[in-house]
């Protein structure tokens, strides 16, 4: 061990390389679920009705897209607050 360094720093950097040890071990065994062996494991639970009831469905698609029509007075309002926030700015 040298002299100059401190039981701080060589317990600092032992931690530091635990930690990055069991990040590559968790990052390892996440990657490993997406294999297609899981995902037919996975298929076959949520078929029996073992799935997680408290996390809602997931859309494969974007929500719809939302509009409203606003009335000439809105349009005008808008219009003046636009130009407020621009600055004066075309």
């Amino acid at each position: 061990m040298p002299e100059h360094v401190s039981i701080l720093h060589l317990l600092g950097v032992a931690a530091l390389a635990a930690a990055a040890v069991i990040w590559v071990a968790m990052l390892a065994r996440v990657m490993r679920r997406d294999l297609p062996v899981h995902r037919r494991q996975f298929a076959s639970l949520s078929r029996r009705g073992r799935i997680l009831r408290g996390l809602p469905h997931q859309r494969h698609s974007a929500p719809h897209i939302e509009q409203v029509e606003l009335t000439p007075a809105e349009r005008d309002a808008f219009a003046v607050l636009v130009r407020r926030l621009s600055g004066g700015r075309s």
